[in-house]
């Protein structure tokens, strides 16, 4: 690959969509959760309500349930990815308006109802945009695509957690700051006149049935279909448990206010990251999948170790901001590799439904290691806790790299077109 080649992967209409759908698949998220919350706590409401409304965030969890129904139907209006896109993204902006009208003290049940709308209106975008990236990248750029999604994703989160929490306590107020967040909501529909087609549309199933269980025959018919579904579970693993509680860690563990930890965090952590995430991209447009994802995961997993490097050393912050961003860095470099595998391992055909059941299963480790990491740090402490961490890191990698010859001939087929 040329370096005028290189070039034109960041100037095409394909990675751009990438940043506009990213943006707008990453705006829901906080209003159902940590900035609902803040309104909620601010309007003076109970703790227990407070955590009853964290259930909402369940429809991201089984989205997979309903995926094989926007693989079967094609809405009337742009195509079976971008209509669909365009039917969510409207529903999310009218939803998210409705919100503001509901105040919790006031209207607490109607509230509950739109957040769940949101959230699973939100769960739905997720699996139409996984399923457009997989079936619009060229293989090439799913490397880059997965870094600009994530970048996409990220501000998004910025804008409607920290940016809308300081614009509805010194400027706007709760109410008008929901109905800022709409407005920005729908403004992305005028990305999908932009977005492109897939140059080859796949072919949708012909019945509901085939949209179930086709997806589960197509990939259960490969070699190492197994293997493969451990390598998912296991790729990350080590990255959720050094991240399950790294807050409580910094503040309880090391003694750093909690102030400190947010704004490390907040910043430093989300341009770590989004850096990392690019870089990687950038880097897999070279090494291929396979030496990309053998190299950051052995590097987010090494990277755990400036967690255990704050356990053993005096607190200091530039210690805990080295040791955040190294951390953040790799990782985002390790996710824009396993986001171009999630893609190459999709059928095109049946590409909402794959991915939504690939990424739940990846997600197994983020969303439950927390009880286990809670009852090993009381048994080990800090400090081993973390050096585990790197220990459950490895059989990921071990495991990537008795699988070489299967990544190989999965990436070679989808330069192919297969």
């Amino acid at each position: 690959m040329t370096f005028h080649d290189y070039l034109d992967i960041f100037r095409n209409r394909r990675i751009g969509a990438m940043l506009a759908l990213g943006f707008a698949s990453g705006l829901p998220l906080a209003l159902t959760s940590g900035t609902l919350q803040a309104w909620m706590t601010v309007e003076g409401l109970d703790i227990k309500t407070i955590g009853f409304f964290s259930l909402v965030g369940q429809a991201y969890i089984f989205k997979f349930l309903w995926a094989p129904l926007m693989d079967r139907y094609t809405p009337p209006r742009l195509g079976r990815r971008r209509g669909w896109l365009l039917l969510t993204q409207l529903g999310l902006a009218a939803a998210i308006a409705g919100m503001a009208f509901c105040p919790p003290r006031e209207a607490l049940w109607a509230l509950a109802a739109l957040a769940a709308l949101v959230a699973f209106l939100s769960a739905s975008q997720d699996i139409v945009f996984d399923a457009y990236s997989t079936d619009v990248l060229q293989p090439a750029e799913r490397g880059v695509g997965a870094a600009v999604k994530v970048l996409g994703y990220r501000l998004a989160m910025l804008v409607s957690g920290g940016l809308a929490l300081w614009l509805a306590d010194r400027v706007l107020g709760w109410p008008q700051m929901y109905l800022l967040m709409a407005a920005l909501m729908a403004a992305c529909v005028l990305s999908l006149l932009w977005a492109p087609e897939p140059d080859a549309p796949a072919r949708a199933p012909r019945s509901l049935e085939e949209a179930v269980l086709g997806p589960l025959r197509d990939f259960f018919s490969r070699p190492g279909a197994w293997w493969l579904l451990l390598l998912i579970v296991l790729y990350k693993l080590g990255d959720a448990f050094a991240g399950a509680l790294s807050t409580t860690f910094l503040i309880r563990g090391v003694g750093f206010s909690a102030g400190e930890v947010g704004i490390v965090n907040k910043t430093l952590g989300l341009a770590a990251t989004i850096v990392g995430a690019l870089f990687g991209g950038t880097l897999m447009v070279r090494l291929g999948l396979y030496r990309s994802l053998l190299l950051f995961g052995v590097l987010q997993a090494v990277s755990n170790l400036g967690y255990w490097m704050l356990a053993v050393t005096p607190q200091h912050l530039w210690t805990m901001g080295a040791a955040i961003g190294v951390e953040n860095l790799c990782g985002g470099m390790g996710t824009a590799a396993f986001v171009a595998l999630l893609m190459a391992l999709c059928n095109r055909s049946f590409s909402a439904t794959q991915y939504a059941l690939l990424s739940a299963l990846a997600s197994i480790g983020r969303v439950y290691v927390g009880p286990s990491s809670g009852y090993l740090v009381e048994a080990w402490g800090w400090a081993p806790f973390y050096l585990g961490t790197v220990a459950i890191a490895i059989p990921g990698v071990l495991l990537l790299r008795a699988m070489r010859g299967t990544i190989h001939r999965y990436e070679a087929e989808a330069r192919a077109g297969n």
